[in-house]
């Protein structure tokens, strides 16, 4: 079961399904945050300065300078989330990645970000034309993969940017086949090296058919 409790009801309501499980993080892997949210702290007198992989420490008052504190920085994530729709965009090759595994996968998008944006973002993602399952996670996101799979043995794969997040599910699931995509590669110099066994993917023309490979598809 998932640690989340919230997260562990969301799973008790999908569907049982038996088919090979395709798990896909949100942001920056199917949908657009590193390029537009420095724009949208623009609008709000702050800029955004990749000095390390990580917001706060990185987020500061435009007109003086001054770095916001963490409560600062989180407020700001929390009204980009709630304004998402008039900012995230798909990012390229993902949703025609998706079509090719509908039938053939499971696919279940797993985010995390407060519960509270749920309902914004399915809406979102519905006119985006992605209308798969979607999850919101608090917390680690291994055990709510494992909670997926279920006790059918079937095969898994996992797409997410941060090799934090990979980590946790090769804890919790460890025949899970792991990918890490990032929507802008010129950042991976700030992030710590994911795994050995974490495939390492370009773009979703080049993740896709390894992804199909690894799930037997």
């Amino acid at each position: 079961m998932s640690d989340d409790p919230e997260t562990a009801r969301q799973i008790a309501e999908l569907a049982h399904d038996h088919r090979p499980l395709l798990v896909l993080d949100v942001d920056d892997v199917l949908l657009e945050f590193v390029r537009p949210f420095p724009r949208y702290l623009e609008t709000r007198g702050y800029t955004l300065k990749f000095g390390s992989f990580r917001l706060t420490g990185n987020v500061a008052e435009r007109a003086t300078g001054r770095i916001a504190e963490a409560h600062e920085v989180a407020a700001l994530l929390d009204s980009f989330f709630a304004a998402q729709a008039e900012w995230q965009g798909v990012i390229a090759g993902a949703a025609e990645a998706l079509e090719g595994f509908r039938d053939a996968a499971d696919t279940v998008l797993l985010t995390a970000m407060p519960h509270r944006h749920r309902a914004t973002r399915r809406a979102h993602l519905d006119a985006l034309g992605l209308p798969y399952p979607l999850l919101t996670t608090e917390m680690a996101k291994g055990p709510a993969i494992a909670s997926l799979r279920g006790r059918h043995g079937r095969p898994v794969a996992f797409v997410d940017d941060l090799p934090p997040n990979l980590v946790s599910a090769r804890k919790a699931v460890a025949d899970a086949h792991l990918f890490h995509l990032m929507s802008d590669n010129t950042l991976r110099p700030l992030l710590p090296t994911p795994p050995d066994d974490v495939v390492v993917v370009e773009d979703w023309p080049d993740a896709a058919p390894r992804i199909a490979a690894a799930l037997g598809l």
